[in-house]
Formats: C-alpha cells, structure tokens, sequence
C-alpha cells in the first residue's frame, strides 16, 4: 500500500453545539454538512459518553482477544447463520482480498425469525449473538457500549436531517425502534513488512453511520482528493463516517468514503472498536427532497458494478455479509448462492 500523506484534512466538530443556542447550532449544521460532503470523515467530541465506558470497552476487548484460542473458536462466526461472532486472522475478506485482523462481531440482540416460505432471505440476519462462556463480562460491557453509541449516533442523524434542510425526524423511521447494528471489536496483529499491509481492504460502510473507537496505534487512513491520509488517533475523540445509506437518502450530495486500515508492524497490535448504526432491516431508504441549492449540488449514488446499491435496506446487508463471509455463506445460506436464486447477484462488496 502506498504511503499516505500528512495533511490536516479532518476536521473535529463538537456534539455539544447542537445543543446550544439557535446561532451555535446553526453554525455546527454548516460544518456538519461541509465535513461531510468534502470528506465524508471527521473527529468527534462533546459526545457525552464517560471515559471509564470507553476505557473498559478497550479493556474487555484486549481480554478477548487475549483468550486461548479454543475459548474464541468456540464462538466462531460460521457457527452463526446470523454472522455473529470470532473471525481467525485472515479469514474476513474485502473485496476477494483476506483482512490481517482477527474480530468478534456482535450485532442487535434479537430472537431469530423462523425461515417462512414468502419470507425475504435478509429476515435471516436477524437472531442472537455468539458470547464468549470463558469471559462472561463481555456481555454487559458490549451491550452498555452499544447503547452508548445509539444515541450519540441518533443525535448526528437528527442533526444531519436538520443539515440538510429537512425536519429532524426525517430520518428516524429508518433508525427508530428496531435498527440493524453491528459492534466489531478489532485486533490487528503486527505483520511483517515483506507481507501484505492489508489491515483491512480499501471499503465503505454499508449503513448510516459509524462510530470508531481507536487505540493509540494508528492505521487508519481515508481517500480525499490529496490521495491516502491518516487518521490519527486523538484522545478523547470518536472518529465518525458516512455510511452508504445516507448516500442514497441524500442522492448523493453526502457520499460514502474509502477507508482502509494498514496493519502495524511486527510486534505492535492494534485495537479498535467500531459501531455501525444501520436502518430497519425492512426499511426503504427514501430520496430525501433536498432545498434546491443542495439538490443542484447532488451527484446521485455513486455506481459501482462490484458494490450495486439498494434501496431495500435488507437487501443491502445481506449481499455484503454473503462475500464478506464466505464460509457462512456456503454452511447456511448455500440456497442463495444458486444461480438464478433472487438474491445471488446482490451478494457482493
């Protein structure tokens, strides 16, 4: 991977603005809605969440992964149909490629619906996470980080709507009640320099928005039009991006970024806890009427043959979660990967 430029690209932007008076609000909707058109990236404080959630949602993650291998195995992700749960190192791929990091997923905590005939196939995500019985603390600190990140995230897109000429509720129906969300707490390994630096390949999130919890170790960098930039960790600071289901509700006036993550160095390691706050999975993402000076900036959804967009928010999930995991793909799902059945050509990333 080539090696990215330093430049202050990403701006930082307070979450306890939106809350202030009419002409400070004002003022952080107009940098919310430059940060994330020009960028699609920026650093977050005043997000109100308690250093000590932080620190031993980091804690409890560098205790998993610390585990012995047979205790992580045990909550292998292909034991999954739901695809929750441990991924060996390498065994993630992005766009064909094998992600250097090993990972536990862990998404809404939810009964699995039974498999019906007349049931849309992306009804399958939806069931209970895999945890850990050799560390039982898990659970609840994942759980308390999760409702954290909900409403820090809910505040944004209430402010985003605003941002972008709209009420502020614009956009609950698709988050209110019932959202699709996923927690990935991350480990990469060092890896030496003669390999591949794939951390994770160049990609962007599939849903609203992602809140990033990083170590002091960075490796995150993002594509802007001065090429790769880092994106330095920043204490006491989130990192936030867009995800491609604002891209589609705002037809394009905010757009999804590539990101990417290098992979350390030998003997270095790196942790990172992301949160991506979804829509209902039986939720449509509608065109949002925007006033006519943004609309005559809108570009329309961007239009990749290998990452075709829907609007059925299901349907998106399922064909990213079908590449991205193969061998849960081929155990539960084989029927989806027939030709000619109706979802094997949204399967890819």
């Amino acid at each position: 991977m080539p090696v990215a430029v330093e430049a202050e690209t990403l701006p930082t932007l307070d979450l306890g603005r939106f809350e202030g008076q009419a002409s400070e609000r004002s003022r952080f909707l107009e940098e919310l809605r430059k940060a994330a058109r020009n960028v699609g990236f920026f650093y977050l404080v005043g997000h109100g969440i308690e250093d000590s959630l932080i620190q031993d949602v980091l804690k409890v993650s560098r205790r998993f992964f610390a585990l012995p291998e047979k205790d992580k195995l045990a909550i292998e992700m292909v034991n999954s149909p739901h695809f929750r749960g441990y991924n060996r190192v390498a065994w993630e791929r992005t766009r064909g490629a094998p992600d250097w990091r090993e990972q536990i997923d862990i998404g809404a905590e939810r009964s699995a619906l039974p498999r019906e005939p007349g049931r849309p196939a992306w009804a399958r995500l939806q069931g209970p996470n895999q945890w850990p019985a050799a560390l039982p603390v898990l659970r609840p600190a994942v759980l308390r980080w999760q409702s954290a990140a909900i409403e820090v995230l809910s505040r944004l897109l209430r402010a985003f709507a605003l941002s972008l000429g709209q009420p502020e509720d614009a956009l609950e129906p698709l988050y209110r009640d019932d959202p699709h969300h996923l927690a990935k707490l991350i480990r990469y390994p060092g890896r030496d320099s003669t390999a591949s630096e794939q951390g994770v390949g160049p990609h962007k999130d599939a849903g609203l928005l992602t809140l990033l919890l990083q170590d002091t170790q960075g490796g995150l960098q993002v594509e802007t039009a001065d090429g790769w930039v880092d994106v330095t960790p920043r204490p006491g600071t989130f990192v936030v991006n867009i995800g491609e289901l604002l891209e589609l509700a705002s037809d394009g006036y905010l757009r999804a970024t590539f990101h990417r993550v290098v992979a350390p160095p030998a003997g270095v390691e790196r942790i990172s806890v992301a949160f991506f706050l979804g829509a209902r999975l039986d939720a449509t993402v509608p065109l949002l009427h925007l006033p006519p000076a943004l609309a005559a900036q809108a570009r329309g959804p961007e239009s990749d043959p290998k990452n075709p967009l829907f609007r059925s928010v299901g349907q998106n999930y399922l064909k990213g979660r079908l590449r991205s995991h193969p061998d849960v793909a081929r155990r539960h799902h084989a029927d989806l990967l027939e030709p000619g059945a109706p979802t094997a050509a949204s399967s890819g990333y």
